[in-house]
């Protein structure tokens, strides 16, 4: 593989050097064995999957965690560094931990080597608070390989063969995975905790992609949502053809040449994806924005001419990290989202994520290096982006570039319960929580069209829950006809607005832990995961300090 393998992310072999490294030889033993034969597969090594595997090893269960990605910490450690909670009381277990281990390193002077911390002007590291949500990525990256370390444990460095041979089930039971690198993985439970789903998929589990009706669960933020159309919304008249006001010319690239569907209508379109940069202004740790060699100047002529209709804002939000970083998101009509490129993302094949992947690469740095050096960009833009880049001791091994796009929505599991805007709003209470979800039903924008001879984007949803809401454990669960010995806690059962309020790290991760302990109590009793007594299961989780209620 090339450097840029897979999400963006260096190969798959130079990682698992790094790995047995830092984490000795225990994996290196299993990989010799002709199948590997555990308590516990956890796949994908997100923050979840590492939560996942830490409370695995915590139960005195063997466990393999399989990194699907070559990159510890997914988000997390991948410039996600502003996390998203919305409430902090709701986070509790092993996830707390971790942000409280980011919080102790951060009240070490020594950590603080660009700035004083009396300097730090940033949400997430109050004084009096036990945690920081605000972190460096290489700080994210050393507390999972610490947390890692001391529970003994070293991921395996593979992907699942998504072929017919990649999984052996008996009747609805998955009885084996095989990576690409012919490994054989026997597991009494498996937990996907990928972003992408590729293991419930695998397995034979349901699945949607895209926007249900509004119709398909009595919801009203779901679906084709032109009414919406306001946030990060061209606020000036656009033109959209390559010929401005020539129909015939056509239209310039990013933009949906699709008819419209009415407001609320189902579809099979994706959140855009973009990458969370950490970027800095010390002169010295900044690298320049690079150019990619791809760079087509017509890829931007959208944003040049949303310049020209009168735009002065710098469309993107970078948020201060410590020691003079940023975790930098979208922000804009046009900015780093890159809208549009991933609708076929979710079910692609792995050559064709390379693809995409790529093109978004190209996209964003092709963004950041107009925004800094293009004539049609005003002055005052240009200068605060001349005056930032990107850090030069973060992510050195792709040249400072974060190592994961950031697919905030992929596949999302059918499973025995579908968490719903009803959900979210306290309209609907289940009885067997896991964990809460608190952040806004937060859709970002999914496609470009054209209005009235103008160009407007779609599909941004922003609208806040009242009060932290119980996600139910079966959620988590396939339909038992599907797979009665898998768990999922990130691509969870949801609609894709509710999935928007879940989709957020702290809560993957606090669902990881509790998959774990009920998948001990399956693997305990010999039972399908759907048999878990919930009773048991719920004071299991509150002794391991999950937060199931709502904080008053």
């Amino acid at each position: 593989m090339s450097l840029w393998s897979r999400r963006g992310v260096g190969s798959f072999a130079a990682f698992a050097a790094v790995v047995a490294v830092l984490f000795g030889s225990c994996a290196s033993r299993l990989r010799r064995a002709d199948v590997l034969e555990v308590d516990v597969c956890v796949y994908g090594a997100t923050s979840a999957g590492i939560i996942a595997a830490v409370q695995a090893q915590r139960l005195h269960r063997s466990v393999v965690l399989v990194d699907c990605d070559a990159w510890i910490g997914g988000m997390t450690t991948a410039g996600l560094g502003a996390t998203d909670v919305g409430a902090d009381a709701a986070i509790g277990g092993l996830t707390r931990e971790f942000y409280r281990g980011l919080r102790r390193h951060y009240d070490d002077a020594a950590s603080w080597t660009r700035e004083p911390r009396d300097k730090f002007s940033g949400r997430g590291q109050e004084k009096g608070r036990d945690v920081a949500f605000t972190f460096e990525p290489r700080v994210a990256s050393a507390e999972f390989a610490r947390m890692l370390a001391q529970a003994g444990l070293e991921p395996i460095v593979d992907r699942i063969d998504r072929s017919p041979v990649g999984t052996t089930k008996s009747g609805a039971r998955l009885e084996e995975i095989t990576t690409e690198k012919g490994r054989r993985i026997r597991a009494r439970v498996f937990l996907d905790c990928s972003y992408e789903g590729d293991l419930m998929a695998a397995a034979g589990c349901g699945s949607v992609v895209g926007r249900e009706a509004n119709a398909t669960y009595g919801e009203t933020l779901n679906g084709v949502a032109v009414w919406q159309a306001e946030k990060h919304q061209f606020a000036q008249r656009v033109d959209p053809y390559v010929r401005p006001t020539d129909p015939a010319s056509g239209l310039l690239p990013g933009i949906d040449a699709s008819e419209d569907e009415p407001d609320g209508t189902q579809d099979r379109r994706v959140q855009a994806y973009c990458y969370r940069l950490c970027a800095t202004d010390d002169p010295q740790n900044r690298a320049a924005w690079p150019k990619p060699a791809a760079y087509d100047e017509r890829a931007f002529e959208l944003l040049l001419r949303w310049f020209d209709a009168g735009n002065t804002m710098a469309p993107w939000h970078p948020v201060p990290m410590p020691n003079r970083k940023t975790d930098s998101n979208n922000n804009g009509a046009f900015s780093t989202d890159a809208i549009g490129l991933n609708w076929g993302y979710p079910e692609a094949s792995y050559a064709e994520r390379d693809r995409i992947v790529a093109a978004h690469r190209d996209y964003q740095q092709g963004l950041m290096w107009t925004l800094a050096n293009h004539p049609r960009v005003p002055f005052s833009v240009r200068s605060e982006f001349q005056r930032y880049g990107l850090a030069k001791d973060e992510f050195v091994a792709t040249q400072n570039w974060p190592p994961l796009v950031y697919v905030r929505e992929a596949r999302r599991l059918l499973g025995e319960v579908v968490v719903t805007e009803s959900h979210c709003t306290g309209a609907r209470v289940e009885p067997d929580p896991v964990g809460l979800g608190a952040y806004a039903m937060d859709s970002h924008n999914v496609r470009r069209h054209v209005v009235n001879g103008a160009v407007r984007n779609e599909g941004d949803v922003q609208v806040r829950v009242r009060k932290p809401y119980g996600i139910p454990y079966r959620a988590l669960l396939p339909r038992r006809a599907d797979c009665n010995n898998l768990l999922v806690p990130v691509c969870v059962s949801a609609s894709h607005i509710a999935f928007g309020s879940i989709r957020m790290e702290p809560v993957f991760m606090v669902l990881a832990q509790s998959a774990m302990i009920a998948a001990d109590i399956a693997i305990e009793r010999n039972l399908p995961v759907q048999d878990v007594p919930y009773p048991e299961l719920s004071q299991r989780l509150r002794a391991a300090h999950q937060v199931l209620e709502a904080p008053r």
